[in-house]
């Protein structure tokens, strides 16, 4: 029986594709650093620390500290994002309902907690969440399944009592290990690439969202 939703937070409660390229080529910049939007897709989903030992020069990275570097370009983005950041098409009415028909809600994320807050709070959906699991509050950042299992803990849920919403291959992979069923959408990642990942359910955004199919997904 469905009882609870997860919800990543990148792509999924914001569409925030391009305001994180604007922060990471300016955040490169800063550090004399060149890198693809290629390289940069294959990093989406993960943890700040693994992307930034990832894209980063060693030697930058022993010099600055791994961390510090994750927190200098979170702050880039919400600098930018702040004045435009708004939830994705049909969040707020697919909330809403959730919220009617007694489901219980929290966001798994591998962004860092400021980031999580600042969506949260920015977009003024805040009320809508039980718990938040965020990326530096975990030993193990997607696509282990760390968050999603202590997602679901907090909400006092078996994980195969709930539904992931996701829109990168490493949060699909993190649910499906967690034994979650996954709907993605199309936002960071076309239907096209998304139909070669695990997802059981490819949407356009919230608008094509409801419980009755949820709870149809689930009890499959």
């Amino acid at each position: 029986m469905l009882k609870g939703l997860l919800f990543d937070m990148d792509g999924v409660l914001v569409n925030n594709l391009e305001v994180h390229r604007e922060a990471f080529a300016e955040f490169f910049r800063r550090y004399g650093v060149e890198r693809t939007f290629d390289e940069l897709s294959r990093v989406f989903g993960k943890g700040n620390d693994d992307i930034m030992g990832e894209l980063m020069p060693r030697e930058v990275v022993e010099r600055v500290g791994i961390r510090e570097l994750g927190n200098e370009k979170e702050a880039i983005y919400r600098e930018i994002y702040a004045p435009t950041i708004v939830p994705q098409p049909g969040l707020l009415e697919f909330l809403a309902e959730s919220e009617r028909e007694g489901l219980r809600a929290a966001v798994g994320s591998s962004g860092y907690r400021a980031n999580v807050d600042f969506v949260l709070d920015k977009c003024n959906i805040r009320s809508y969440f039980m718990a938040a699991v965020a990326g530096d509050e975990v030993t193990r950042c997607k696509p282990d399944p760390e968050i999603y299992l202590t997602a679901a803990a907090k909400l006092g849920l078996e994980p195969h009592e709930c539904v992931v919403f996701e829109d990168a291959e490493a949060g699909i992979e993190s649910a499906k290990r967690a034994g979650i069923k996954v709907v993605a959408l199309a936002t960071t990642f076309d239907r096209e690439f998304l139909s070669h990942t695990e997802a059981d359910i490819i949407v356009d955004d919230f608008r094509d969202v409801n419980v009755a199919m949820l709870r149809r997904l689930v009890e499959a």
